[in-house]
């Protein structure tokens, strides 16, 4: 399996390094993947202060991957999705749509409130999940691991990478 270099952004006017239960569950659960976590960062749900990072990160050619955390729900301030989406070259559409499968099974309708979303900038992929510590683990383990494990079959997106075919 390929190694990734993976950046979490966690998204909240609240949370700081010794209250963010969900950027500490996704460092862990990537790197028990045996992927590399090069920076774990909250930003305030702020979508100029929100694309500064990730626009940031998409020019570093360390970073094949950015998870955010945050920000995705309907409220006035989340804006997460409204951040990201005119940073990205291409979606995947796909990702939201399971996201949100997978959520129904656990939370029913509730899931249809979930702005998940994924894609590309820059040769580099973009997670947004909600920021809940529940939804950090169904996303991860239900979807992302297994499209960042270079060896799921029949495809993965690790083999879709532009910079790591280069």
């Amino acid at each position: 399996m390929k190694k990734l270099n993976i950046v979490i952004v966690i998204v909240s006017d609240t949370r700081t390094d010794d209250t963010d239960k969900s950027g500490k569950k996704l460092k862990h659960l990537i790197e028990n993947d045996g992927h590399v976590v090069l920076d774990k960062t909250i930003v305030r749900d702020n979508i100029y202060e929100i694309r500064k990072v990730v626009s940031d990160n998409i020019i570093d050619n360390k970073v094949d991957v950015i998870i955010l955390s945050g920000g995705t729900g309907i409220t006035g301030s989340d804006g997460t999705p409204e951040a990201v989406i005119p940073l990205m070259d291409k979606t995947i559409d796909g990702f939201g749509e399971l996201f949100r499968q997978k959520s129904f099974e656990k939370i029913k309708t509730s899931s249809l409130q979930s702005r998940a979303l994924a894609g590309v900038a820059n040769k580099t992929f973009i997670f947004v999940l909600p920021g809940s510590v529940d939804a950090c683990i169904t996303a991860w383990q239900d979807i992302i691991t297994h499209q960042l494990n270079s060896d799921t079959k029949p495809c993965n997106l690790v083999m879709l990478m532009p910079r790591l075919n280069e």
